[in-house]
C-alpha cells in the first residue's frame, strides 16, 4: 500500500480512503474477497483444500477455513463437494 500511494502521490490514508470510496471496500477486505473468488474457482476444479489455502495466500489451512466459512457461509470442504455439480 505504501509502496503504491508513493506512486500515486497520496498518503495510505487518503489512497485507502479513495479505494473504499471507489470500490465500496477497504483496501484489505477487498484483497479476502479476492482471494476467496480465486478459492472457489481452485475448489470447483477438485483442488484440495489445504493446496487451495497455500495457493490462495492464506497463512494455513486453518485460517483459509475460518474466512472462507465467514464468507461463502460454508466450509470449503462443503463448497468443493457441492461445487462439482454445477
Amino acid at each position: 500500500m505504501e509502496t503504491l500511494a508513493s506512486m500515486v502521490h497520496l498518503s495510505e490514508f487518503h489512497l485507502a480512503r479513495l479505494f473504499r470510496y471507489v470500490v465500496g471496500l477497504p483496501p484489505h477486505a477487498y484483497q479476502v474477497q479476492v482471494r476467496l473468488w480465486h478459492a472457489r474457482k481452485l475448489l470447483a476444479q477438485d483442488f484440495s483444500v489445504s493446496y487451495v489455502a497455500h495457493e490462495t495466500g492464506f497463512f494455513d489451512q486453518t485460517h483459509f477455513t475460518k474466512q472462507f466459512k465467514r464468507h461463502v457461509g460454508i466450509t470449503p470442504g462443503a463448497y468443493r463437494k457441492t461445487a462439482r455439480f454445477y
